[in-house]
């Protein structure tokens, strides 16, 4: 049996560990192959390296809407051909975000807290994340955890930094993955329980659904496999792994892909 995460974040979008960290951990976990998705961008692929012992897939993640209601859906995207492609679409979001998290940043500055701009960690040494800000504030001691009641408080739940920006359209999502001669798949449905979206994508050219995913309940899973089964999808998993930026503790290899996303994302 082939073991697979493809669902994985690096320090070049809003993981905390670094690429040679992640594929350490694969290759301790027994992995054969991984894909590191970092959020809206593909700077990571020149960055894993060759002699990597464990495969990686060349992925992404896009962060997108349905512009019809602004509900949230993912899009992962594999086997990218022309990463070019994808950074067109998806420089102004990196930007995006990172003004949004500096406003956040300068908004806690004027409530008194200490923040050093300089020193706080970006994705790819250049983009801001709401969690670099929390990292920094919980090393700093000025709050005491990651994601306990202060981070719901502030950045949730309409707090003085619960702002976000304007994403991508998930059509245009999965036709530009598509463009970029890569492979689409709808992430981890059941979070954002977005699966009327399953039949529209489909039509758009989607490959594929993530499955094994710890936000998937049973329910939504039994739901993706008939939804896989109507439209000839392939099945995906993968950790969703962020290390110590996102509040689950699920680990690389938690979550594996299903025999059929294997074959086609690894092309066996």
């Amino acid at each position: 049996m082939i073991r697979a995460d493809f669902h994985i974040h690096s320090t070049v979008s809003d993981g905390s560990d670094s690429i040679e960290e992640i594929l350490k951990t694969a290759e301790e976990k027994g992995l054969d192959y991984i894909s590191i998705t970092d959020h809206d961008t593909v700077s990571h692929f020149s960055q894993i390296p060759r002699n990597a012992k464990v495969k990686v897939i060349r992925g992404v993640e896009l962060s997108a809407v349905d512009k019809n209601n602004g509900l949230r859906a993912h899009i992962l995207g594999y086997n990218i051909e022309r990463p070019e492609i994808i950074s067109e679409f998806t420089q102004h979001i990196l930007e995006a975000r990172n003004r949004n998290s500096e406003k956040q940043a300068e908004i806690l500055k004027s409530y008194g807290f200490h923040i050093d701009m300089d020193k706080l960690a970006r994705a790819d040494g250049k983009y801001l994340y709401k969690q670099h800000i929390m990292d920094y504030l919980v090393s700093t001691k000025q709050v005491a955890e990651m994601f306990g009641l202060f981070y719901r408080s502030v950045f949730k739940n309409n707090g003085i930094c619960a702002f976000d920006i304007e994403y991508l359209d998930v059509i245009e999502a999965v036709k530009t993955i598509k463009c970029a001669g890569g492979q689409a798949v709808l992430a981890h449905s059941g979070q954002q329980q977005n699966f009327y979206l399953i039949p529209i994508l489909a039509s758009e050219g989607l490959d594929g659904l993530e499955i094994n995913h710890h936000a998937n309940s049973e329910k939504d899973r039994k739901i993706i496999r008939e939804y896989a089964l109507d439209y000839g999808l392939f099945l995906t998993g993968g950790s969703d792994y962020h290390g110590r930026y996102e509040p689950q503790p699920f680990v690389i290899g938690d979550f594996l892909s299903e025999e059929s996303g294997v074959k086609a994302v690894c092309r066996i």
